[in-house]
C-alpha cells in the first residue's frame, strides 16, 4: 500500500493533498486500471483525516472519471478510454463502424511496434497510391494456346466490374508491364506462379481467380440416359478439353460427347443436328440460339441448352472488386 503523508501544517487543505496524491497514483501507473483502492477505514488510519472528508475525496475522483464505485466490493481504478477513439464527425464513420475501430486498433499496433505518426502515414499512403495505380489498368493473362478462356474472363469481368480490361497473351506480359508504371494482372490459378514471376520486377500485383465448379452441370451430366448424345460449347479450347475428361470420368461410354469451339461453325451445326442436351459457356449461348433457328428445319428434335454460369467462380469476382477499391456487392 502507497504511504499518504497529509501535512497538517500546509496552506492545502488535507482533502486536496489526499486527492492529489492518489490522482498521481493512477497517472503514474502506480495503482493501475482496476486496482482496489484502500478503504475509508484505512485511509482513515493512515492519514488521520476523518472518513467523510476521505468519502468526499473519493467522490470528487469519481466525478473526475479517475475511480468508479462497485457496490459492495469497493472503490476502484477506472480503466481509461484510449483518447485515440476520440476522432473528427465523419460520415464514413457512422457508416462503417467496424472499420473504424479496425483502423484505430491497427494504428494502435504500429504505433506500440515503434513507427512515428508520420511513418504510418506515409506507409499507408503509399499502399494506397500502389493499389489505386494498379486498379487503373487491368490485364488478364493466360497462355496464347487457350486464349478463349482468356476472353471469357475479359467479358465476364468488364460486365461485373464496369472498367476496361486488357487481355495480354502471358507470353507477351512482360514487355506490355514494361511500359506500365503498375498494373493488376488477373489469371487463372492454373498460372499464377509463372504470372507473378513475371509481374514481380513491374510494380504489379497479381490476383488469381478461381472458376466456376460446374457442380450444377455435372449433376445433370449425371443422370443423362445412356447413349445420351451431348454437345458441349466454349470460347475456349482449354474447357472443351477438360470439360470431355471430366465427362468421361462421370459416365465413361454411357453417352457420346461431342465438342466444338464457337468459332466452328460447320461443327457447331452438326453438334446442333445431332445433340440431344448443349451445354454452353455464356459468351456462346447467343450464337448456338441463333445457329438453332437456322438449322430449325433440318431438326429431328430441338436440343435442350444449358448455358453455363460466368467462367470465373462469384467468390473471386466479389474478391476483385474489393481489391479493385468499387466496394462489396454484399
Amino acid at each position: 500500500m502507497l504511504q499518504f503523508h497529509i501535512q497538517a501544517d500546509s496552506d492545502i487543505p488535507a482533502s486536496k493533498q489526499l486527492f492529489d496524491q492518489i490522482r498521481f497514483a493512477i497517472a503514474s501507473r502506480q495503482y493501475s486500471p482496476g486496482h482496489r483502492l484502500p478503504s475509508t477505514r484505512q485511509l482513515a488510519m493512515i492519514t488521520g483525516l476523518h472518513r467523510n472528508t476521505i468519502s468526499k475525496v473519493y467522490q470528487q475522483l469519481e466525478d473526475d472519471g479517475l475511480v468508479e464505485s462497485v457496490a459492495g466490493s469497493g472503490i476502484y481504478v477506472k480503466a481509461q478510454a484510449n483518447k485515440s477513439n476520440v476522432h473528427f464527425s465523419s460520415p464514413l464513420l457512422q457508416e462503417f463502424p467496424k472499420a473504424s475501430q479496425f483502423i484505430q486498433q491497427s494504428l494502435d499496433h504500429l504505433l506500440e511496434q515503434g513507427l512515428t505518426l508520420s511513418q504510418v502515414r506515409e506507409l499507408l499512403i503509399s499502399e494506397i497510391d500502389w493499389r489505386l495505380r494498379c486498379s487503373a489498368k487491368i490485364l488478364v493473362t493466360i497462355p496464347t494456346i487457350d486464349l478463349g478462356a482468356g476472353q471469357l474472363m475479359v467479358k465476364e469481368l468488364e460486365q461485373t466490374l464496369g472498367i476496361p480490361v486488357e487481355l495480354v497473351p502471358i507470353e507477351n506480359l512482360a514487355k506490355v508491364l514494361a511500359q506500365t508504371n503498375s498494373a493488376t494482372v488477373v489469371t487463372s490459378r492454373y498460372f499464377i506462379t509463372p504470372a507473378e514471376a513475371i509481374a514481380s520486377p513491374y510494380a504489379s500485383r497479381v490476383i488469381a481467380v478461381d472458376i466456376y465448379d460446374y457442380a450444377q452441370e455435372l449433376s445433370v451430366v449425371k443422370k443423362l440416359p445412356k447413349d445420351s448424345r451431348l454437345g458441349i460449347v466454349s470460347l475456349s479450347r482449354g474447357i472443351l478439353s477438360v470439360a470431355e475428361i471430366l465427362i468421361h470420368s462421370l459416365r465413361g461410354d454411357d453417352i457420346l460427347v461431342v465438342t466444338a469451339h464457337i468459332g466452328d461453325t460447320e461443327k457447331l451445326k452438326t453438334l446442333i443436328r445431332t445433340s440431344q442436351l448443349i451445354i454452353s459457356d455464356q459468351a456462346s449461348c447467343m450464337t448456338i440460339k441463333r445457329l438453332l433457328t437456322e438449322c430449325r428445319d433440318d431438326l429431328i428434335r430441338t436440343p435442350e441448352i444449358i448455358c453455363s454460369k460466368n467462367y470465373i467462380g462469384e467468390q473471386s469476382l466479389e474478391l476483385l472488386r474489393r481489391e479493385l477499391g468499387l466496394g462489396s456487392t454484399k
